[in-house]
């Protein structure tokens, strides 16, 4: 016999700063019939918000999630749109209170957030694009990309000679303030 799940609507609420309250957000998920309301205080554009992760965790088929703005859920079209796709994917719904059109539970919602995966492919193409430009940019100009070097030249020589002299790993590794796996990768 399976279990019947009520649905149940839930709310998201975030602030970027700690000077910020979430008083007026959750007054309106409150008033649109959020029973549950996931909030925190953090910056829209960190990848690991935890309380955007338990929602997307507790959802099923049926639930909605709503926000009072959709600049509270994601940062950018290619965020907001992975979201939302991970919200559609579990059978919810997504709901925007201040833009009507982000609304998967209508048709027109449905083509907004179709339309909103194509833009996002778009901005991902074109972040790819910029950064491709700029890496190739900045090593015309003779920049080094990546990391800076944990040793200098000297230092790798001064290194590699002491290593023949018989110095181990870990004694250069603390000589220098670098990881055994560093001085290793300069044996000869």
């Amino acid at each position: 016999m399976s279990e019947s799940h009520t649905p149940v609507a839930y709310g998201y609420a975030r602030v970027s700063t700690v000077g910020q309250t979430l008083d007026a957000q959750l007054d309106q998920l409150r008033a649109a019939g959020c029973s549950k309301v996931f909030r925190e205080k953090v910056s829209g554009a960190r990848p690991d918000r935890k309380e955007l992760g338990h929602l997307l965790a507790v959802l099923r088929p049926g639930d909605g999630v709503v926000v009072t703005r959709i600049d509270r859920l994601a940062r950018s079209t290619f965020d907001l749109f992975g979201i939302v796709k991970r919200i559609v994917d579990t059978g919810a719904q997504f709901r925007s209170l201040a833009e009507p059109w982000a609304d998967t539970a209508t048709s027109t919602g449905r083509l907004m957030i179709a339309v909103l995966g194509g833009l996002a492919d778009v901005e991902r193409d074109l972040i790819r694009t910029r950064t491709a430009e700029g890496r190739e940019r900045a090593k015309a100009r003779g920049q080094h990309m990546g990391r800076r070097p944990s040793l200098t030249p000297q230092q790798r020589e001064e290194v590699r000679q002491r290593l023949v002299e018989g110095a181990t790993l870990a004694d250069l590794a603390r000589t220098y303030n670098v990881s055994r796996a560093t001085i290793s990768r300069l044996r000869p």
